[in-house]
């Protein structure tokens, strides 16, 4: 165990040394020892994926695709496509957009049945 973490000390020494003296800079200015080179990259956005395993780019092609060419203008898509990034990504602007779209509809069946 202790040869595994002088091995990655040692390693992260090797990296930091074969930088660039701006990047060695920046890296000193945020701390050394708070410094990971070895963490994993972060999910690029494109990859994705909601509760269905869907991408982003899935569910709004195959939301266009249902409502048909005629249906939609490029504001349209451009909605579709922002509000698609905005509830995957959990940003609670589109999700309320989204339970207050739910909610609406139901208002609107209710006005159905008693009419």
């Amino acid at each position: 165990m202790a040869d595994r973490s002088k091995e990655s000390a040692q390693r992260k020494q090797a990296i930091f040394a074969g930088m660039s003296p701006r990047r060695q800079k920046h890296i000193l200015k945020r701390g050394y020892e708070q410094w990971d080179p070895f963490e994993e990259p972060k999910d690029p956005i494109d990859i994705r994926k909601d509760a269905t395993q869907r991408t982003t780019q899935q569910l709004v092609r195959e939301f266009l695709q249902q409502c048909g060419q005629d249906k939609y203008s490029n504001a349209y898509g451009r909605g579709v496509l922002e509000i698609a990034l905005g509830i995957i990504n959990g940003d609670e602007r589109f999700i309320g957009m989204y339970e207050f779209a739910k909610w609406y509809a139901e208002e609107l069946k209710k006005l159905d049945s008693q009419g």
